[in-house]
């Protein structure tokens, strides 16, 4: 992962909170921003990316120099453990070792050539997969969490953040998804359910808050049909909100905001602990 400058782990504390869109966006808009970026799915047991780009069933590309990421357009490259599946019904049953093995040859292998960044999108909670991605981390980078408002989705965030704590793995933000609800009509945010859950809890751990990312039935109707590069006019108050997200990663990006992982002790999938 020599030729790329920052590497951004999107982590969540649990599953269904649209991580995978907010990363996918997260990729999208760096990209029409200009930066060169690659999107790297990390989700062994659930890859969501294929779909969200339209890509489903597209073969790994497998070169003498490595494994070739797909080109989705001149500034943004894919690559997805879903690439491995025979078809969208088959599932990987996999122990430990054979993801970590997976994983490793994945952020090894890929030829993703000079990247300004690296998104990978991981897999919900804090168990082997967040946890090798963060061990093989090198260079720059840092994680963003995404949470929805409710509470419960809260607490598991903050498991979030102590497993970025105990690896030494900065935290880059907060992102609290489904925050309000877009009005198809006029475009409008209602708070249908509790909002701001995200941005308290930033505070109170003392990270940065990055948006809110609202419902939008437009986002829900592209990423269904595979079209992550909806009209900017469909998706206002989206854009809005990845705008914001996309200038706080151009910062950390900017101020190098990296540590080394490691320095809080790694425990590994054995139980033993790596000082």
């Amino acid at each position: 992962m020599g030729e790329i400058d920052f590497k951004i782990m999107v982590l969540s504390g649990k599953g269904g909170v649209g991580k995978s869109t907010v990363a996918a966006r997260m990729a999208v808009a760096l990209a029409l921003s200009g930066e060169r970026v690659g999107l790297l799915d990390a989700d062994i047991h659930g890859p969501s990316i294929p779909k969200l780009f339209g890509v489903e069933g597209c073969p790994l590309m497998v070169a003498t120099t490595g494994i070739q990421p797909l080109q989705i357009t001149p500034k943004l490259k894919l690559m997805s453990i879903g690439f491995l599946l025979d078809g969208r019904d088959s599932a990987i049953i996999w122990r430990g070792p054979l993801k970590h093995n997976a994983l490793k040859q994945f952020l090894a292998e890929v030829e993703w050539g000079r990247l300004d960044y690296l998104v990978i999108d991981c897999p919900p909670g804090t168990g082997d997969e967040p946890l090798t991605v963060a061990k093989l981390m090198n260079g720059r980078y840092g994680a963003v969490i995404v949470t929805t408002p409710q509470d419960l989705a809260l607490a598991d965030v903050r498991r979030s953040v102590s497993f970025c704590r105990q690896l030494s793995l900065p935290v880059l933000g907060v992102v609290e998804n489904m925050s309000g609800f877009v009005c198809p009509r006029c475009g409008e945010i209602t708070n249908i359910f509790k909002v701001g859950g995200g941005e308290a809890m930033a505070k109170e751990m003392g990270i940065p808050f990055l948006a809110r990312v609202p419902i939008d039935p437009k986002l829900v109707e592209a990423s269904d049909s595979g079209k992550p590069f909806p009209h900017s006019d469909c998706l206002d108050q989206t854009d809005k909100a990845f705008a914001s997200i996309v200038l706080s990663l151009l910062k950390a990006k900017a101020q190098d905001t990296a540590s080394p992982v490691g320095e809080g002790g790694i425990v590994d999938t054995e139980g033993g602990k790596r000082g």
